[in-house]
């Protein structure tokens, strides 16, 4: 993928690719490397806007709980900056609850929208008790213990030794993550809206991916939804990171989706 641009904009963010926009969005401790093996298929046919997060890559990292609009935001002020009027969002995990922020509070400036491995369900209880460990492990034990501890869950088992590498690149992402942007956006996660009602109310095209052996989110928490104009795809053997476990059926799904729905 192009190199990251970050002057002029509000966060740093990768392109390339010609055609329709589409903004694909990573997640938590990721950065827009999450997407290097699924951006090659994607700009064949499409202008793919990749960005690093608030408080992620080589965007700024403030001090404080940021929101999950507040991230949302800064992701359609990009939108504006590169003078796209609309685009189709596709959000990975804490991409998807960005994803339907913005569908919630600005459906004008999407043309069509994913959620990859994400959920409109809130945190429950133990979730949000495991948002408070993770900020004490980053504040007591630093970034790098608690990545350690974080990536091989989101594999499937099998994976954890058989794509080695990968988890290797995920954990090398994640060290990178400026310490206070990942204790902020983890506050940011923890009190997020639930939104199952903006999924169902939605009359954009929506695009639904789980992964079958996803411990983080599993299929039923991002299926809450068969209405009209929603597609669902699970992807066998797979856990919370397709993008690097079957990068070619990620693209593949948001590929066909995008030809259904999306006038080139």
């Amino acid at each position: 993928m192009e190199k990251v641009l970050c002057e002029g904009t509000t966060i740093c963010y990768a392109e390339q690719g010609k055609g329709e926009p589409i903004i694909l969005l990573h997640g938590f401790c990721g950065s827009s490397s999450y997407w290097d093996e699924v951006v090659p298929l994607l700009s064949q046919s499409y202008r793919c806007i990749v960005p690093d997060l608030r408080g992620h890559g080589r965007s700024d990292a403030p001090l404080g709980a940021y929101t999950i609009d507040q991230m949302a935001n800064d992701v359609l002020k990009l939108q504006e900056q590169l003078d796209i009027p609309k685009a189709a969002w596709f959000g990975h995990s804490l991409g998807g609850y960005l994803t339907l922020s913005a569908v919630q509070r600005h459906p004008e400036r999407l043309t069509a929208f994913g959620l990859i491995h994400s959920t409109a369900y809130a945190d429950t209880e133990e979730g949000k008790e495991k948002r408070n460990k993770a900020v004490s492990t980053i504040q007591t034990e630093g970034i790098t213990t608690f990545v350690d501890g974080l990536v091989p869950g989101l594999f499937a088992p099998e994976h954890v030794e058989s794509l080695s590498d990968q988890v290797l690149k995920i954990k090398e992402i994640g060290y990178k993550t400026p310490p206070q942007g990942a204790v902020g956006t983890s506050l940011a996660m923890r009190e997020r809206s639930d939104r199952r009602d903006v999924l169902s109310a939605s009359t954009l095209p929506t695009l639904l991916v789980a992964g079958e052996q996803d411990q983080a989110v599993p299929p039923a928490r991002t299926f809450t939804t068969d209405r009209a104009g929603v597609t669902q795809v699970t992807i066998s053997g797979v856990g919370h990171m397709s993008l690097f476990e079957a990068p070619e059926q990620v693209a593949h799904a948001i590929l066909a989706f995008l030809q259904q729905n999306i006038q080139q």
